[in-house]
């Protein structure tokens, strides 16, 4: 009988996994520091980046570094933002944002990644008509019927535009201008958010074949693994959630 992966192997790739977490985070606090206002009090995209590292247990040290980073000290002013948007298997519209300090990798490095899983990299604009800039605060409910009115009171009073609930949890939407206020809103309200984060939400999302989901997810693994890839969005509807 065959043994299982040791202790120690488990514990350095969950090593790994949270370095390559602090990697995307440290890039985004970065990034959200670049437009000179340095305190998260007064830079909503930099507090949401801030509340997420804090989240995900990282120090204060080492988000300081990184807001000094994004101030323009220590190379912070190299990494810049920028958006491939392509098709992938089975023509599945795909769009990968990046953070990065070397534009010419990181484009070969996507185009590559699209081309070996039968997908091809488009042109700005190309598939970003399908998709809009939404917020998506997501609770745990458990189903329960009070929780849920509670927050679909507090969202519209906050001005969210929707709330979805299913599998126990209530998945707030709002338009992308409006995402800091109903998160404020709700937070106001005593509501505990499980996620919280603005994404581009495709407007219907396409059934794919069993055999293009299966090449979607190994694109989106190869992707993840690529150290300038920041966020991934499609519009296929998979069976079950892509894991992180």
């Amino acid at each position: 009988m065959g043994r299982g992966p040791s202790i120690e192997g488990r514990k350095n790739a969950e090593d790994a996994k949270r370095a390559k977490v602090f990697t995307k985070l440290i890039r985004e606090i970065t990034v959200a520091a670049r437009s000179g206002v340095t305190d998260p009090a007064g830079n909503p995209r930099l507090r949401s980046a801030v509340d997420k590292a804090l989240s995900a247990n990282m120090t204060r040290d080492t988000i300081e570094r990184a807001i000094k980073r994004g101030s323009g000290a220590d190379g912070g002013a190299d990494m810049q933002e920028v958006r491939y948007e392509g098709y992938g298997p089975g023509g599945v519209a795909i769009i990968i944002d990046c953070v990065t300090d070397n534009t010419t990798r990181a484009v070969a490095d996507v185009r590559h990644a699209l081309t070996k899983h039968g997908g091809n990299l488009g042109t700005n604009g190309s598939v970003s008509f399908q998709f809009a800039r939404t917020g998506e605060i997501v609770f745990a409910t458990g189903g329960d019927a009070a929780q849920e009115e509670k927050i679909l009171e507090a969202a519209l009073e906050a001005g969210a535009d929707d709330v979805v609930n299913e599998g126990g949890m209530s998945t707030v939407l709002c338009a992308g201008e409006h995402y800091h206020a109903v998160e404020e809103g709700l937070k106001a309200a005593g509501l505990k958010a499980e996620s919280s984060d603005l994404v581009m939400r495709p407007a219907n999302r396409v059934a794919v074949p069993a055999e293009v989901e299966e090449t979607l997810r190994d694109l989106i693994d190869w992707l993840e693994e690529l150290d300038d890839v920041h966020e991934i969005y499609h519009n296929a509807a998979l069976s079950a959630p892509v894991e992180g």
